[in-house]
């Protein structure tokens, strides 16, 4: 496989990577397994299994995999990054405009409809989540749990993974059957005809197990971390708004265990309410913004990034763009290192079994604590968008229509998000042309 065709597919893909992790999956699906034939299924999906398991977004985790075992180390690198910078220009000029041009009517009124849908398709995600990982009566105690403890006592989300990861690991000891993860697995599955990379294509030299290999990249993943958090150190102290950026979002990196909707409720608590980068209803937007982008969700972070870096002025009032553009940057780079040193560290131990991954236990009980915290952040919408000015404020009944109807469109008719927030941004732009707010 040459590399410039793998190139110039991976530069596609990360333009046209819409429909959060199922759709991005499907289209690395139809392309790679069904129409070029670069990997076979059953290869496609030991890769996907094991992509799933590691906190990050998993579809661009399967993209740095299959880029590394076609072409080395450089590979991987080229196909995770494609897919998440086209995203990272996209939100940085739209970051922009947001700040800038927020106010004026029209922007306004598009922010308007879209924040209700933003409401509806995390209601929306919480239950695809739960379909998938409440499958009995404990793993629904745990949601309940996990909600209850992120609602009423505010804990943070750091803890509550840990608490359900460690619930898995001892409670598969005694009911193995309860803590399975289930669900993705495919027993027969469809053929395509034969594949550069087939069910029995031996393992390319660079992707069989080494220590001296691992060593090498723990050192260098280290280094790359190391530096780039030195460098703002020097720069800035441990108190600057980089600085802390950085360290924050290399810690978030390590939560996103079931998507980003799964992660944003501790980027909420450290940028919203610990650190003040941003406001709640900001946070709102900065979803929807990244709804409308190609990419993983979790580039919503570079929004976070963008407005904290505006907001805290961090290269001074006379360059505020580059000041938002650089903390975009670097809340970017911190977020999708651990990505990359996942696959290229994990990705020869994956290779040397093709059987059943273990250790699977605490991501099940983690992916069903993930629900009740995702149902805790819809309730936080919920709250900003209906009720604009506070408690003591008025109920919105114009943006609680628009959120019933965007709920109904996706639980009852299935709409895609693309058309839905379409939809709902001219509805509120009507809206808030006929009836100025």
């Amino acid at each position: 496989m040459p590399f410039g065709e793998a190139l110039r597919f991976w530069l596609k893909l990360g333009f046209i990577s819409f429909g959060g992790p199922a759709g991005q999956i499907a289209i690395m699906h139809s392309e790679l397994v069904e129409r070029r034939r670069w990997i076979s299924e059953k290869r496609f999906l030991h890769a996907l299994n094991y992509c799933m398991l590691l906190p990050g977004p998993e579809a661009q985790q399967l993209a740095t995999y299959i880029g590394w075992l076609m072409h080395r180390t450089w590979g991987g690198i080229v196909a995770g990054a494609l897919f998440v910078l086209p995203s990272l220009f996209i939100l940085i000029a739209l970051s922009w405009i947001y700040l800038r041009f927020g106010d004026v009517p029209l922007v306004a009124g598009i922010f308007y409809g879209i924040k209700p849908a933003v409401t509806a398709l995390v209601l929306h995600a919480a239950h695809r989540i739960g379909t998938r990982a409440l499958r009995n009566a404990y793993m629904w105690c745990i949601a309940a749990a996990a909600f209850v403890a992120i609602f009423a006592f505010d804990l943070p989300f750091p803890a509550i993974v840990l608490a359900a990861g460690l619930i898995g690991f001892f409670g598969a000891r005694w009911a193995p059957q309860v803590f399975a993860l289930g669900g993705g697995k495919s027993n027969g599955q469809a053929s395509y005809g034969a594949a550069l990379i087939d069910d029995h294509t031996p393992t390319p030299a660079h992707a069989r197990f080494s220590r001296a290999r691992l060593v090498r990249l723990v050192l260098a993943g280290l280094g790359l971390w190391g530096a780039a958090m030195g460098a703002l150190l020097v720069a800035q102290g441990w108190q600057g708004t980089l600085t802390q950026m950085g360290w924050f979002f290399t810690k978030a990196a390590m939560l996103t265990f079931g998507g980003a909707y799964a992660v944003l409720p501790y980027v909420y608590q450290g940028a919203v309410e610990q650190h003040h980068w941003l406001s709640g209803a900001q946070m709102i937007d900065g979803l929807a913004l990244g709804e409308t982008t190609p990419g993983p969700l979790i580039m919503v972070v570079a929004f976070v990034g963008f407005v904290g870096g505006w907001i805290k002025q961090v290269l001074g009032p006379d360059a505020l763009f580059l000041g938002g553009a650089l903390a975009a940057t670097v809340v970017t780079f911190f977020t999708f290192l651990p990505s990359f040193l996942f696959i290229l560290i994990g990705g020869p131990l994956v290779e040397a079994t093709h059987g059943k991954l273990g250790f699977t236990a605490p991501l099940s009980a983690i992916t069903a604590a993930v629900v009740g915290v995702i149902l805790n952040l819809a309730l936080f919408f919920c709250w900003h968008v209906l009720w604009p000015q506070g408690a003591g404020g008025r109920f919105d009944v114009v943006a609680a229509l628009i959120a019933v109807a965007a709920a109904v469109a996706l639980f009852r008719f299935k709409l895609g998000v693309m058309p839905l927030l379409g939809a709902c941004a001219l509805i509120g732009l009507l809206v808030t042309l006929a009836l100025p707010r």
